[in-house]
C-alpha cells in the first residue's frame, strides 16, 4: 500500500478520457484515498448508464462521495457541488485520508478547488428567462444574447444547454457584470483553496472521438433507452438540471416521438464531442495542471501519475 504525500489530488480531463478508471486504479494503489465526484449528473440516483457512473462494485472497493445524493426531480447546481465537495474533503481529512477529486466540467472543478465566489440567485428573473427560452427560437435567441454580452461565458456553455444559458443571463441581467467575471479570471490562477495537485489526462482528438463513439454504443447496449423510459415513467418529471444530461435529453426526445432512437444517439454523440472540445479549452488555460498524455488505455498512466505526485510507501491504515 502507498500514501499520497502531503496533499489532495484533482484528476481532470474531457469526458470519456478514462478519468474514472484511472482514479479507481490510483485509489486502490494508494490505499488511503477516497474519491469525490465533481460530475454534475452522477449525483442523481437511477441515472447510471448515461452518466457512466462508477459501478456498485467499484464504489464498494473505494469510498465515493457525491454519487447518488439527489433524486432526478431535484435541481442541482455548482453551489451545491462546491458546498458538499468541500465538506467531503474535510470529512476525509478527519480520517487521515486524501481526497481524489474527479471531474470534467471546468466550472465545477474550479468552484471546489479555487476561492470562487458564486453570484446570488434571482428566481423571479430566472422564471422569466426559462419561459422565454422554452418558446420557439427562444434558446437560440438567448444564446445569441449571451454571446454578445459575455463571449467568454458563451464559449464555455453548450448552445443547447438551457439551464446554464439561463443562469448566465440571470447573473448578467441582475448584476450588470459578465457571468465569467465571477471566476478567478481567464489568466489568473493562484493558490488553491486547500492543498491539491491538479493532473489532467490528455488524449489525441481522434482517440477521444473513438472513445466517445464507443461509449455511446456501450450505453445503448447496456440499456440506456430503457433507463430513460423508466425515469420518465416514474410519475415525477426530471428536474431542469437532470433533463439537460447529454444522452438523456436526446433519448427523451426520441421517446416523445420527435425522432428515432438512432438519430437521438447520433446527436448525443455529436454533442458529447462538442462538450469534450469545450472541456479541453477550459482546462488547457490552467498552468497548474500537470498533463499526462497517452494514446493507449488511460489506466496505463497509473505509473506516471504515481511518479508525478511522489507517492511513497506507507503502512497499512487500519
Amino acid at each position: 500500500m502507498t500514501e499520497l504525500a502531503g496533499q489532495h489530488l484533482a484528476l481532470v480531463g474531457p469526458t470519456a478520457s478514462g478519468k474514472t478508471a484511472l482514479a479507481l486504479a490510483f485509489a486502490l494503489h494508494a490505499g488511503d484515498v477516497e474519491i469525490v465526484s465533481l460530475d454534475s449528473m452522477q449525483v442523481y440516483r437511477h441515472m447510471d448508464i448515461g452518466t457512466a457512473k462508477p459501478t456498485r462494485e467499484e464504489r464498494d472497493a473505494v469510498p465515493h462521495h457525491l454519487v447518488d445524493v439527489a433524486d432526478p426531480d431535484e435541481e442541482w447546481s455548482v453551489a451545491r457541488t462546491q458546498s458538499m465537495a468541500r465538506a467531503a474533503v474535510r470529512d476525509i481529512e478527519t480520517r487521515g485520508h486524501r481526497a481524489l477529486l474527479v471531474g470534467g466540467t471546468g466550472l465545477y472543478v474550479q468552484a471546489v478547488v479555487d476561492n470562487l465566489t458564486l453570484p446570488a440567485e434571482d428566481l423571479e428573473l430566472r422564471a422569466e428567462l426559462e419561459a422565454w427560452t422554452s418558446g420557439p427560437g427562444g434558446i437560440a435567441a438567448a444564446y445569441g444574447e449571451l454571446e454578445r454580452a459575455d463571449p467568454l461565458a458563451a464559449s464555455r456553455i453548450d448552445e443547447h444547454n438551457q439551464r446554464r444559458i439561463v443562469r448566465a443571463l440571470e447573473v448578467i441581467r441582475a448584476t450588470g457584470r459578465p457571468f465569467s467575471s465571477f471566476g478567478p479570471g481567464i489568466d489568473r490562477f493562484g493558490d488553491t483553496a486547500f492543498p491539491v495537485a491538479l493532473v489532467g489526462i490528455w488524449l489525441p482528438r481522434g482517440v477521444l472521438a473513438r472513445r466517445i463513439a464507443a461509449r455511446v454504443v456501450a450505453m445503448r447496449d447496456a440499456g440506456l433507452v430503457d433507463e430513460v423510459r423508466r425515469l420518465s415513467a416514474d410519475g415525477a418529471s426530471l428536474s431542469r438540471s437532470a433533463a439537460q444530461a447529454i444522452g438523456y435529453k436526446e433519448v427523451l426526445t426520441a421517446l416523445a416521438g420527435e425522432c428515432s432512437v438512432d438519430d437521438a444517439l447520433a446527436l448525443a454523440e455529436r454533442r458529447t464531442r462538442s462538450f469534450a472540445r469545450r472541456q479541453r479549452m477550459w482546462f488547457r488555460r490552467d498552468p497548474r495542471i500537470t498533463w499526462l498524455a497517452t494514446t493507449e488505455k488511460p489506466e496505463a498512466l497509473l505509473g506516471a501519475l504515481l511518479a508525478s505526485l511522489a507517492v511513497r510507501p506507507s503502512a497499512v491504515i487500519s
